[in-house]
């Protein structure tokens, strides 16, 4: 990330329908891009996880059912 970000220090201007930023180079931009993903997926896989409890304990509860061994001792 750095090395590229080194190499790209072209300025850019970011464009978004009729926003426009100042000039800033694309190493910043790359590093402000990956910053807020990583934030983005460390508040998000949270979340994710506790949805997919809620439907493995359920799939778990069948599974239970399913293997239960009825041989005699």
């Amino acid at each position: 990330m750095a090395i590229i970000s080194v190499q790209n220090a072209t300025p850019v201007s970011l464009k978004f329908l009729t926003f426009q930023s100042i000039q800033i180079p694309m190493g910043l931009v790359l590093a402000f891009g990956t910053g807020i993903g990583l934030i983005g997926m460390a508040v998000l896989q949270p979340l994710w996880g506790l949805a997919g409890s809620r439907q493995s304990n359920s799939r778990f509860e069948d599974d239970a059912e399913f293997f239960v061994d009825d041989e005699d001792f």
